[in-house]
């Protein structure tokens, strides 16, 4: 996001976990070329990770899901509470990408994403969002997450149920459509979508879009392609 002025308000600090020293020096590159992210720090392994987080309080952590000493899953849990996560990953099938949604990553990129995503998802992460890309997210979660089944009542399953509107939306965000998309789609105001998206988060008590995506999937919700 951009000022009036057309000048980057904020610089986004990131750190990098990943024990490849050439993922390392690729990834500082791309980011460093923004004009509003700024790589503070690098960790070969997970716990060099959590110690560079403690010390140097980046916005976003990009944390590599495999790592020696403390893997990627574990980091995530225990920074998502007070650093936004984005998980890196090689494969297109990876048996820790769901578990780490379900501990609070904010989203998740295959390691040959192109620098545009890249940036996209620190981006989104630093604003409370997650990245969730038709191309690439969309298309993990369908092989990550359980057969997808008939869709069940509205809200089945959850504390407080949803709406058929809320079940709509968050099939919607499962598409990995924007507020603005959504808002399109349906012929409403992006700041209703909004509402009812931070509705579902907490009817679901997940803490991102990621999470919506998960549910969505796994109870069988409508996804518009």
């Amino acid at each position: 996001m951009t000022s009036a002025n057309g000048e980057y308000p904020r610089v986004i600090r990131v750190l990098v976990a990943d024990d490849q020293e050439a993922v390392r020096r690729s990834v500082r590159r791309i980011l460093d070329a923004q004009p509003d992210i700024e790589v503070v720090g690098e960790a070969v392994d997970g716990v060099a990770a959590l110690e560079l987080a403690a010390e140097l309080r980046p916005d976003v952590a990009l944390v590599d899901i495999r790592m020696p000493r403390l893997d990627g899953l574990e980091v995530t849990r225990r920074l998502s509470g007070s650093v936004r996560v984005v998980v890196l990953t090689t494969f297109d099938l990876d048996e820790y990408v769901y578990p780490a949604l379900r501990h609070g990553a904010s989203g998740f990129l295959l390691k040959r994403s192109g620098p545009a995503l890249l940036a996209e998802a620190v981006r989104a992460a630093a604003d409370g969002e997650s990245l969730i890309s038709p191309s690439v997210t969309v298309r993990l979660l369908q092989h990550v997450t359980a057969p997808r089944r008939p869709a069940r009542p509205a809200g089945a399953g959850v504390a407080v149920p949803l709406t058929e509107r809320e079940v709509e939306i968050a099939g919607h965000v499962a598409a990995g459509r924007t507020n603005a998309d959504i808002a399109a789609q349906l012929f409403i105001s992006a700041g209703t979508v909004k509402t009812h998206v931070a509705s579902i988060q907490r009817k679901l008590g997940v803490s991102n879009r990621v999470g919506i995506a998960v549910h969505a999937w796994e109870a069988g919700y409508p996804v518009p392609r």
